[in-house]
């Protein structure tokens, strides 16, 4: 459940509020801790180490496309298989 852009709703109770404030802090910690991992992943598969051009080459934009998608893609596959095992009874 995301409680950023109102996924939380709205609520008067101070407890709650520090509770989704927590909460949302936390997702986007994890937002920003997931991009910092593909974009230090996806660049070391993908641009070569001494920069030739000022652009990114044909061959390393499709790597770079090819690398986010499997990146989110098994990122997703993850999480399903993770709530998954959660929703299991202990």
């Amino acid at each position: 459940m995301s409680f950023l852009f109102g996924g939380g709703g709205a609520t008067s109770n101070p407890v709650a509020q520090s509770e989704v404030v927590q909460s949302a802090t936390t997702e986007i910690e994890m937002i920003t801790d997931l991009f910092s991992k593909l974009v230090d992943s996806c660049h070391k598969k993908c641009i070569e180490k001494s920069y030739r051009d000022i652009d990114l080459t044909k061959a390393e934009g499709v790597c770079l496309d090819r690398c986010v998608g499997k990146y989110f893609e098994t990122s997703k596959l993850v999480t399903e298989k993770l709530q998954k095992l959660q929703q299991q009874p202990q």
